[in-house]
């Protein structure tokens, strides 16, 4: 078995794999990335888990023959065919597979995606799901074809979301789950009894990669609605508001009732409890905040180092 992945997501599901005894003779990850404030190079948590188990790495900045690394995507050819798996496992690689890649191991590619297809298909699953108020979520085990998370379906299991999950929070819970289900997939695709079920048509929708920018918060919009949005860019890239001439990182909330007509924005009280601030519908009493270079923290520690009066309007630039 090959194994394609990059992120904590797919760490997960190759160890698992490594423990229930399957034999991985190469994995394919991103390369190496600047990271952390030194911006030093850093192997992905696939690579580390792979060089833990001594297992040779590829990584290629591509896997099309015919595109602008040819080398690489020659080179990992190569060393696809000396590997002489069966099978390719894929959990969040973060290159499109070309169809030569797709048609190389007997069994196909087998991908774990985070969501119940044909919903959530593409690059933010997880978050996607908060942000819009689904009730659940969970993992499918997808034959891969040359679609964006297209193939058919063979395996799914469902999961809720809860009222307090975050992306970070749902991630673990889902990558657990894919990396039991994985093991289950390649257990009954090595008795020829894996089943494969075609999408449907409908309720396809496409979970848009996350960008920084989508952090800003939009007062106008409901409280309930800004706190999934605040769920579900935690980790990452936050929430984000103007207080004057400063940008506050937002990072918990806790959606109140509200009548009033205050203007979206406006801070209705800051205190131990919270800062609660007028939403177009209801109020959102933000909990943990950040200032520019600083840690995130509880709303009464914040607020020791800066003030919010009452009344203050939040707003987010005219850009935005």
């Amino acid at each position: 078995m090959i194994f394609a992945g990059t992120p904590d997501f797919a760490r997960v599901a190759l160890e698992r794999l490594l423990q229930a005894g399957f034999e991985v003779p190469l994995v394919l990850t991103q390369p190496d990335r600047p990271a952390g404030r030194g911006m030093k190079l850093q192997a992905s948590p696939v690579k580390q888990c792979a060089q833990a188990h001594g297992i040779p790495v590829a990584q290629p900045l591509s896997l099309r023959l015919d595109g602008k690394y040819p080398e690489d995507a020659a080179a990992a050819r190569q060393a696809l065919l000396e590997a002489r798996a069966d099978v390719m496992v894929v959990a969040a690689y973060g290159l499109i597979l070309p169809q030569w890649v797709l048609d190389l191991p007997p069994r196909g590619c087998l991908n774990i995606h985070a969501s119940l297809l044909p919903r959530w298909r593409g690059a933010a699953p997880i978050h996607r799901a908060i942000e819009a108020g689904d009730a659940e979520t969970g993992v499918t085990i997808m034959q891969m074809d040359i679609g964006l998370d297209t193939g058919d379906m063979c395996l799914i299991e469902r999961l809720p979301i809860t009222a307090s999950d975050t992306t970070a929070s749902l991630h673990d819970k889902l990558a657990d789950l894919g990396g039991r289900m994985i093991v289950e997939a390649l257990e009954m695709s090595a008795c020829g009894g894996l089943p494969r079920t075609p999408q449907p048509a409908e309720g396809v929708t496409y979970a848009h990669k996350i960008e920084k920018a989508e952090s800003w918060m939009d007062w106008r919009l409901s409280a309930d609605a800004l706190d999934r949005r605040l769920r579900a860019f935690n980790p990452f890239p936050g929430g984000a508001t103007q207080a004057g001439d400063e940008v506050i990182k937002l990072w918990a909330a806790v959606p109140q009732a509200y009548a009033g007509s205050a203007l979206p924005g406006t801070v209705l009280a800051a205190d131990a409890d919270g800062v609660v601030v007028a939403c177009g519908q209801g109020a959102l009493c933000l909990t943990q905040l950040q200032r520019a270079g600083g840690k995130r923290l509880p709303a009464a520690d914040f607020l020791r180092g800066f003030e919010l009066p009452v009344g203050a309007v939040l707003t987010q630039p005219a850009d935005a």
